[in-house]
């Protein structure tokens, strides 16, 4: 099921918005170009946009705290060759309510199951980036009639054992708060003070998502890919370096094609510094039979 919503104000995060009655004579003038328009997947829950005519061939997943906007202009690009494709909001970002429990990003593939089916009865190319590389390649490991390739970008799908553990003091006060000797706005502040920046900025239940993803280990699902794989990273990527695309590529032993293109001064926003790399993966791997 998927209905169609206006974008902008219209489309307000964590609120259902109506789409136009049936049998209406259609939207007011001015409205009738796809891009103009979101529209509900997955039950109504997880909104995406449309670009291009055709049947839909490829879906944009994007990164944590992103949101669709950054493969604007690698849809757009796409739709211009003659190849439709979505890019969705994530639950919890852009327009997407919170999902009402909180998971990593093997619950944000489940989530994303139904969509599949929603934009198209046929397998189709997934481009993920970071937390959506992430959720891209569980799907393809666990849905793999309904992935046709995929394409990531800047996803940490595998460990290079660097991690550092959490400061003394955090680990003390945390300690603490467990045992209930400390405050719970003692605990934010230790937790505001050493945390990520990506930890610091969410709250709630996405910052839930994000421990809860940061426990999860992907290797297992690399290795029972069967599709197609382009790992496309930036060399400048200070977040996730290129080390993790070519650990990852070893994992991969399911795939029956794996590429990896490693793109010269760029850094881990690959969407939004080359889109046309991505669109050009994207429209190769559509577009062969």
């Amino acid at each position: 099921m998927s209905l169609t919503l206006p974008v902008g104000r219209h489309a307000t995060k964590g609120r259902r918005v109506a789409a136009w009655p049936r049998g209406a004579a259609g939207p007011p003038q001015g409205f009738s170009n796809l891009k103009d328009v979101l529209r509900a997947y997955g039950g109504g829950n997880i909104f995406g946009e449309a670009y291009g005519s055709g049947p839909v061939q490829v879906l944009w997943l994007h990164g944590w705290a992103r949101s669709r906007a950054d493969f604007a202009m690698a849809a757009a690009m796409l739709a211009a060759e003659g190849v439709a494709s979505v890019a969705v909001d994530l639950p919890g970002f852009g327009s997407s309510p919170e999902p009402e429990r909180a998971g990593g990003a093997v619950f944000y593939a489940e989530l994303l199951g139904e969509v599949l089916g929603d934009v198209s009865p046929d397998p189709l190319v997934l481009v993920g980036h970071s937390f959506g590389g992430r959720i891209a390649t569980v799907l393809a490991a666990r849905q793999p009639d309904m992935v046709k390739a995929l394409v990531v970008t800047g996803a940490p799908l595998v460990s290079l054992g660097t991690s550092r553990r959490s400061p003394w003091a955090f680990r003390a006060v945390r300690a603490a708060h467990q045992r209930g000797f400390v405050s719970e706005a003692r605990m934010e502040g230790a937790r505001q003070k050493y945390g990520s920046s990506d930890y610091r900025r969410a709250s709630g239940r996405v910052r839930e998502v994000l421990v809860a993803t940061l426990k999860e280990n992907y290797e297992e699902y690399l290795g029972q890919v069967r599709a197609p794989v382009v790992l496309v990273w930036g060399t400048r990527d200070d977040q996730v370096p290129v080390e993790v695309a070519r650990r990852a590529r070893t994992l991969l032993v399911s795939s029956s094609h794996v590429e990896c293109d490693v793109l010269e001064d760029t850094g881990h926003l690959v969407p939004t510094e080359r889109p046309a790399a991505l669109m050009a993966h994207a429209q190769r791997l559509a577009t062969t039979p």
